[in-house]
């Protein structure tokens, strides 16, 4: 029986969109703050996951504002 090892590819979302990752060096939060210079209400977001699709581990960002009551 083989092993085979496979890559894991981070994606993040926000608002529908896929945004690219600028690279593994970056953690989450780091890729967050990257992209509040494009998307200033990501300022106060909050970062969700991993969650595993596939090979690719997806990370959401969830502005705070307006999301109350979304997860009942």
């Amino acid at each position: 029986m083989a092993i085979t090892i496979n890559t894991v590819k981070r994606e993040f979302s926000y608002n529908g969109m896929t945004l690219a990752d600028p690279g593994t060096q970056f953690t989450p939060d780091r890729v967050r703050d990257m992209y509040t210079a494009q998307y200033p209400e990501l300022t106060t977001a909050a970062v969700e996951g991993p969650e595993y699709k596939g090979e690719n581990a997806v990370y959401k960002f969830v502005r705070a504002a307006g999301a109350k009551g979304n997860h009942a």
